[in-house]
């Protein structure tokens, strides 16, 4: 099976934003040596437990320091700027990291209404452009915009031997279908959905246009796992970030991710108890066996090509075991 890391580079209790993104490239190391496919970094913003506002940046770390492991935004906020831009990027990395580099799409504004404002105007405008933004990227990426077009005499330099490849993410029908008409690759965030994910991605399968060179359809799942030896134990670091995310719902949590022991201590209410029971249904918690067995009739169930792994906890040796049990049950190295 295919397996990817998804980082949103969390800030535990205890340590700073730059530990954190320490941790990340660490994350993407250990990755690499287990046979993890990808690691992609996602963008938010105002968020003070999360060090992931600008993946581009730590991206180009990361890659110097890996050899293998594909790198990519997950993802890349496309409303929040220009396509031009986003092309130039995107194919700097791919120029320093020949055949490794994603770029990974997204519409949503990834943090408050704040420093939605403060990124870029008209966002939500930008929004309903989103088809219109996705078309100028692919044609400034591709160099092929038509000899008429005002954009027809630039491009985007530097141009690397082999472009970054395109996703588009989402949880919607709408954004699988605005991956199946321009022939991009999809992934589905379940992590993030209580939708029928299923249904959304056999619509795009049928709607699928390939865009050039006769590719293909490719269909990615984002899930939330926590693995860990016993099941008790991977119930136990669960548990930081799913109190981490009530807490921030409510406005709290500025500190970061809290330790276990803060976990367990928090007080919830009857809401906050119904909703922690349907975090952990909508997330894969237990031992490797178990994990394996869910992983693959997730994979099944969305007939996936790839399975991408978001999992936070508050100790970084916790998240890198729950990545390494994982491997050695589903990954087959050469």
């Amino acid at each position: 099976m295919k397996l990817s890391i998804l980082d949103q580079s969390p800030i535990s209790s205890n340590k700073s934003a730059r530990e954190a993104l320490y941790e990340s490239m660490r994350l993407a190391q250990v990755g690499e040596m287990l046979g993890y496919t990808r690691f992609w970094m996602t963008e938010h913003h105002d968020l003070p437990g999360l060090a992931s506002s600008a993946p581009e940046v730590i991206l180009g770390v990361i890659g110097s320091n890996t050899e293998r492991i594909r790198l990519g935004s997950g993802a890349t906020l496309l409303p929040h700027y220009k396509p031009f831009k986003v092309a130039e990027v995107f194919n700097t990395l791919a120029t320093l990291f020949p055949g490794r580099i994603d770029l990974g799409l997204g519409r949503a504004p990834g943090g408050s209404a704040e420093a939605t404002n403060a990124l870029s105007d008209n966002f939500l405008q930008n929004v309903y452009s989103m088809p219109s933004l996705l078309k100028d990227l692919l044609h400034f990426l591709d160099n092929d915009f038509p000899a008429d077009h005002q954009f027809s005499k630039i491009s985007p330099s530097p141009v690397p031997n082999e472009l970054p490849e395109t996703w588009l993410l989402g949880t919607s029908r709408k954004s699988a279908l605005l991956a199946a008409e321009y022939g991009l690759a999809y992934t589905f965030g379940q992590f993030m959905s209580d939708k029928d994910g299923t249904a959304i991605i056999q619509d795009y399968l049928d709607a699928y246009v390939p865009r050039k060179g006769g590719q293909v359809p490719q269909v990615m799942v984002t899930v939330t796992v926590f693995c860990a030896e016993t099941t008790e134990r991977a119930d136990e670091i669960s548990l930081s970030s799913f109190i981490w995310s009530l807490q921030k719902t409510k406005g709290e949590g500025q500190q970061g991710v809290p330790s276990i022991e803060e976990a367990k201590q928090y007080k919830l209410d009857a809401r906050e108890r119904e909703t922690l029971v349907n975090m952990r249904q909508n997330s894969i918690i237990g031992n490797p066996q178990d994990v394996k067995q869910r992983l693959m009739e997730l994979q099944a169930s969305y007939q996936a090509d790839e399975i991408m792994i978001n999992t936070v906890t508050y100790s970084a040796e916790d998240r890198i075991n729950s990545y390494k049990l994982i491997a050695a049950e589903l990954i087959q190295k050469d």
